[in-house]
């Protein structure tokens, strides 16, 4: 399993980064990224201290500990502008929260997070044909979760990156232990969201694909 959004203490997260990793590598996750939710008023604080204890953690366990961040509720006209900042304090894997159906997020989330190509855009909901046309040439790779509430999308961000040819990954956007999910399990989520067998392994392929670019 490649997970490449998830939460800690540093957050909203019920977990310490090493107790996450812990109980990931467990369950025999290859990568896993901790993108704690930041906006003006902490990310100078988390981004550093992911930083520290993926480092940390890289030197002594077998699951691949990317350090990021996630972009959460923060005005459209901000987001580019904070991609880059948290570019350049070091964080690997850029996330943004995007306009998922069951917050509300402001219009227009979406779309920033494209245009500052964020490497993910998470639970991105209703997203319009033209905003996934534009992932697709940005290189954004849309996010399909495992997550109540933010997985009632999937199936129509999967049927219009299909058509689009968007990159899709599956996340669970875990903030318990009960949130992660084993390799099979995530199979399902997306042969429930309308994808083909073959279609699931290039999720799959494509998380891994983005989550070793991160770490070279």
């Amino acid at each position: 399993m490649i997970d490449l959004h998830t939460h800690t203490l540093f957050s909203d997260g019920e977990l310490l980064p090493s107790e996450l990793v812990r109980r990931a590598e467990e369950m025999g996750y290859e990568y896993i990224a901790i993108t704690d939710h930041v906006d003006r008023s902490n990310y100078d604080l988390v981004v550093p201290r992911v930083i520290e204890v993926a480092e940390s953690l890289n030197e002594v366990v077998s699951v691949r500990v990317i350090p990021g961040a996630e972009v959460t509720h923060v005005p459209p006209s901000q987001i580019g502008p904070l991609v880059e900042e948290l570019r350049g304090l070091g964080a690997k894997l850029v996330v943004v929260h995007g306009e998922t159906l069951v917050e509300p997020v402001a219009k227009g989330t979406n779309r920033a997070a494209i245009e500052a190509k964020a490497d993910i855009l998470a639970h991105p909901g209703l997203i319009s044909p033209e905003e996934v046309e534009m992932a697709a040439e940005n290189g954004v790779y849309l996010e399909l979760s495992s997550r109540k509430g933010h997985s009632l999308s999937n199936g129509h961000v999967a049927a219009l990156a299909r058509r689009y040819g968007a990159k899709l990954v599956l996340n669970t956007d875990a903030h318990s232990p009960s949130d992660l999910i084993p390799q099979e399990f995530a199979l399902k989520v997306l042969l429930g969201a309308g994808l083909t067998e073959d279609e699931a392994e290039e999720v799959f392929k494509n998380a891994r694909e983005l989550a070793q670019s991160k770490l070279t």
